[in-house]
């Protein structure tokens, strides 16, 4: 009798926001493919539970994930997919797992919890009835620029990630790429010890003289274009605050 997959999400800072169901998934799973072994174990073993772990991870997915169905299908096997912190596919590795596991016949289970990207839809204080989501920003200048027009041409709100050492300088290109009166949140190390949300337009973000630590998700809704009815929710840029 096949055995079971599933996709388990882990909290992204504090570990107490694992949900119940999570915890007893990952407790009698025959096996937990992580995307690094030592981060999932020091989770782990903070609730005492004894896992066998297996590497899975962005760099060895293609090769793995085929044998890693064929254990949940031939032996019977039951096992947990979890990436470092978060939802697994949501630029983490899950996305083949669940495309080879459909194809083979097995319906994932689905463990919801914390995600970065809800926390900071949630905390942006952005018009969110309508968002995307783009990932992390390109590193290439020319397509940084061609991902920052196409945020500003879509128009609605927009999250993605950036590295820290990068959002100075991502806070500047919005400025003039988007627009300097464009709104802007950046939520960092959400739900850890430092958490902080920074709201306020693209100029005055990229004002402030700091240096930018811990890791981002970053709002940003374009203005109303000028000649168009402005919305409800597209009021003028509230002053910078901070939480």
């Amino acid at each position: 009798m096949a055995g079971k997959l599933y996709l388990v999400t882990t909290p992204i800072g504090n570990l107490e926001d694992i949900t119940l169901r999570a915890l007893e998934v990952l407790k009698k799973v025959d096996l937990v493919a992580a995307e690094d072994t030592r981060r999932t174990r020091q989770l782990l073993s903070h609730f005492g539970i004894h896992a066998r772990l297996e590497s899975f991870h962005a760099f060895n997915e293609h090769e793995k994930a085929r044998p890693l169905l064929e254990k949940v299908l031939r032996d019977g096997l039951s096992a947990a997919l979890v990436s470092d912190a978060g939802t697994p596919s949501v630029a983490d590795p899950g996305f083949l797992l669940v495309r080879e596991a459909l194809a083979a016949g097995i319906e994932p289970v689905v463990v919801p919890g914390v995600s970065a990207l809800t926390f900071a839809v949630t905390a942006s204080g952005l018009p969110v009835d309508r968002f995307s989501f783009r990932g992390f920003v390109p590193v290439k200048p020319g397509k940084r620029r061609r991902f920052l027009e196409s945020v500003a041409a879509d128009g609605g709100t927009t999250f993605f990630f950036e590295s820290p050492y990068r959002i100075g300088k991502l806070l500047t290109e919005i400025a003039e790429v988007v627009s300097p009166e464009c709104r802007v949140v950046l939520v960092r190390e959400a739900t850890k010890l430092h958490e902080e949300v920074l709201r306020g337009s693209a100029a005055e973000l990229a004002a402030l003289p700091r240096e930018w630590r811990g890791e981002f998700v970053v709002g940003v809704r374009p203005p109303e274009p000028r000649g168009g009815e402005a919305s409800d929710d597209d009021e003028e840029v509230p002053e910078l605050r901070r939480n």
